[in-house]
């Protein structure tokens, strides 16, 4: 079985991460969308509602699992018996960040492949955290938004 982790903190969760997960379902039997505890990033919306989230835009498709970790990446794929991290490009500098985290990671666990989707044209100027603070100002964000998200929220 081919399984795939699809790591982030999804605060919140926007229309190019459904994307790539939508396309990634052509490779792979199972994707595990990961939301990790990033000590760089301090949460905007709580965990559990991440979650229900995730899980309300892939109500549909049985592929698809959302569980949170708080280990390194390459440890919960390996508890979770996953062999590729499926990651998102959107620009050049996201490349070489994601490059450095790819090579160290096949470093510590040779098994695990990182596979990367490069972003939809008209996503690559989405980011939750440009998402985050339309909502934080009470702007209208729905337009990044999957459609099941804009309904909870």
């Amino acid at each position: 079985m081919k399984k795939a982790l699809f790591p982030g903190s999804f605060d919140p969760f926007t229309i190019g991460h459904e994307s790539v997960v939508r396309r990634a379902l052509a490779l792979f039997d199972r994707i595990i969308i990961a939301i990790g505890y990033n000590t760089t990033k301090m949460g905007y919306f709580p965990l559990d509602k991440r979650v229900k989230w995730i899980e309300a835009v892939f109500h549909d498709e049985k592929k698809v699992e959302v569980e949170t970790y708080k280990c390194l990446t390459v440890d919960f794929c390996n508890q979770k018996d996953a062999n590729y991290i499926l990651r998102g490009l959107r620009t050049s500098a996201d490349f070489e960040y994601e490059r450095a985290i790819g090579h160290m990671n096949h470093s510590m666990h040779p098994e695990i492949e990182t596979v990367f989707f490069l972003t939809q044209p008209e996503h690559t100027h989405i980011t939750s955290t440009i998402v985050r603070d339309i909502i934080k100002h009470g702007g209208d964000a729905s337009i990044f938004l999957p459609d099941e998200i804009k309904k909870i929220l």
